[in-house]
């Protein structure tokens, strides 16, 4: 771990009146613990190891007498332990001093996907007489913010994402028809010609399908494309070394959009927008936002018109070197997201409308939050559903 590294925990511990972080991990039970330690990602574990990483002095790692070299990026000597009663004694010793230090832990689970430590290892820290609070902000900063070579990479992959899109449609014109399952392998051939990798298969949905916001296409229930289809297409990815970029589009096989979907897709749009626009204002005024708080202005506009039961999803995620990542996300309905939203941090904004048995519409952008403003990357953004064979006509 680079010294610089540390030094910026440390301040971070101060600002929050924490004595340490504390990360711990059992059989992989925490990537990201094992990631600010620097685990090597090919490196399997059996046997628990923690590291307390304090407000002041060095690092105090523990590990098993069986891995002994677990934490050699750890800049300091482990303590070792090999019985049951040498591991309480070891933790007790590493949290000498402690009153409070953070976990990867949430009450009462509110913010799930830092909830990485078992209830029986809080109560075993608790029992030592230590304080335990949730570490979701120090994830959120060690974990979300990017680097300009994160920004970059990830403008270069949602340009590419853009232009896929753009020639997904196209061939779809001038093929006529087409599946869910050939669509897909197209936008997978676009990835491998332009460098970028996925960690799985993008979506795409046709007519009822896309009323499924999850749904993934396999030859078992592949549907045609052809015309008249409404189609969906949210395909993310990176470059190997890079962060993601996510996005959702909508077409129809027609050479005018029908009526109905037009009309869903511009509530959908109207969402979009009203979400983007909060946290672009509160970017630029220097004025702190919450992830459910942007949830919630999305999810009016569509109240309001009538399908607040049809958006059965939060309106973003977090984006990073997973496609979900490990920041605030935007999300007030499956979550009470109540982390603030970082700069130097990307998110998506993707409210949808679901209408089970005929058809579903999402739009998705990606939002980066700067020091003082925010910008909307991938552009430009869709206005309106895709004619797909206009072109021909």
């Amino acid at each position: 771990m680079q010294a610089e590294r540390l030094e910026r925990i440390r301040r971070a511990l101060a600002a929050q009146d924490l004595d340490g972080w504390l990360l711990y991990d059992f059989r992989g039970s925490d990537p990201i613990a094992r990631r600010v330690l620097e685990v090597p990602a090919e490196q399997a574990t059996t046997r628990r190891f923690y590291c307390l990483l304090p407000a002041r002095g060095a690092p105090r790692p523990l590990v098993s007498a069986v891995e002994p070299h677990v934490l050699d990026a750890v800049p300091a000597s482990p303590r070792i332990y090999r019985t049951f009663a040498e591991h309480r004694d070891g933790l007790a010793a590493i949290l000498d001093g402690c009153r409070r230090v953070a976990m990867q832990y949430s009450p009462a689970n509110e913010v799930p996907y830092v909830s990485r430590v078992d209830a029986g290892t809080v109560e075993l820290v608790r029992s030592l007489g230590v304080e335990v609070v949730s570490a979701a902000d120090l994830v959120q900063e060690f974990e979300a913010t990017w680097t300009a070579a994160d920004l970059a990479s990830h403008e270069r992959a949602a340009g590419a994402l853009r232009a896929i899109v753009d020639r997904v449609f196209a061939r779809l014109a001038a093929a006529g028809a087409s599946s869910e399952v050939e669509v897909q392998g197209w936008i997978q051939s676009e990835f491998s010609a332009r460098g970028l990798v996925t960690a799985k298969p993008p979506i795409v949905a046709a007519g009822a399908h896309s009323a499924d916001p999850h749904y993934e296409p396999v030859a078992s229930r592949d549907a045609p494309i052809q015309t008249g289809s409404f189609v969906l297409i949210d395909l993310w990815a990176k470059e190997p070394d890079g962060v993601y970029a996510d996005i959702t589009w909508t077409g129809q096989m027609t050479a005018e959009v029908e009526p109905e979907y037009e009309a869903v897709f511009q509530i959908v749009r109207r969402a979009r927008d009203a979400a983007w626009e909060l946290v672009r204002d509160r970017a630029v005024a220097g004025a702190p936002l919450a992830g459910y708080e942007v949830d919630a202005v999305a999810r009016e506009v569509i109240a309001a018109a009538g399908h607040g039961e049809h958006f059965v999803h939060r309106t973003g995620h977090s984006i990073g070197t997973e496609v979900h990542g490990n920041g605030a996300n935007i999300d007030g309905y499956e979550t009470r997201d109540s982390r603030r939203l970082l700069p130097r941090t990307c998110f998506s904004i993707e409210p949808g409308i679901y209408l089970p048995g005929r058809f579903g519409v999402r739009s998705e952008i990606d939002v980066y939050l700067g020091e003082r403003d925010a910008v909307i990357t991938g552009l430009p953004v869709q206005t309106e559903v895709v004619p797909i064979l206009r072109s021909r006509g």
